[in-house]
């Protein structure tokens, strides 16, 4: 599968997707003005990752900040990670906040509640 990497870019996050090298990750900020176009890419490279993925896919969000309108880009994503979940496959989501930003901390609670693989709250310290 070709990699997908996109540097972090003012109000663009960045986003790994490496399948050889088990890598997927979203960090950084991420507010783009229409997420669903940005966040297209993403979905189709997981939904033929979906085919055949990875033993044990572990994904990393590592944001500083989302806007509103990410959110629901957010949870589409999720919303596919489950899928890989359901098919029988592992599935680990890593969402890191730093310890004291209570918002992306209630965040990553959230979307623990609203999908069902497993899931890891990771607080960073400074």
């Amino acid at each position: 599968m070709e990699v997908i990497n996109y540097l972090p870019e003012s109000f663009f996050p960045g986003v790994v997707l490496d399948k050889e090298n088990g890598i997927f990750e979203i960090s950084g900020r991420a507010c783009p003005e229409d997420p669903i176009e940005f966040y297209k890419p993403v979905f189709d490279w997981l939904d033929d990752y979906s085919e055949a993925p990875l033993e044990h896919t572990v994904f990393t969000f590592n944001m500083t900040y989302y806007n509103t309108a990410s959110s629901k880009a957010i949870m589409m994503l999720m919303q596919r990670l489950e899928e890989i979940a359901n098919d029988g496959n592992k599935v680990t989501v890593r969402w890191y906040y730093q310890e004291d930003d209570e918002d992306m901390m209630e965040a990553g609670n959230d979307y623990n509640e609203m999908i069902d693989v497993d899931f890891e709250l990771i607080p960073l310290t400074a």
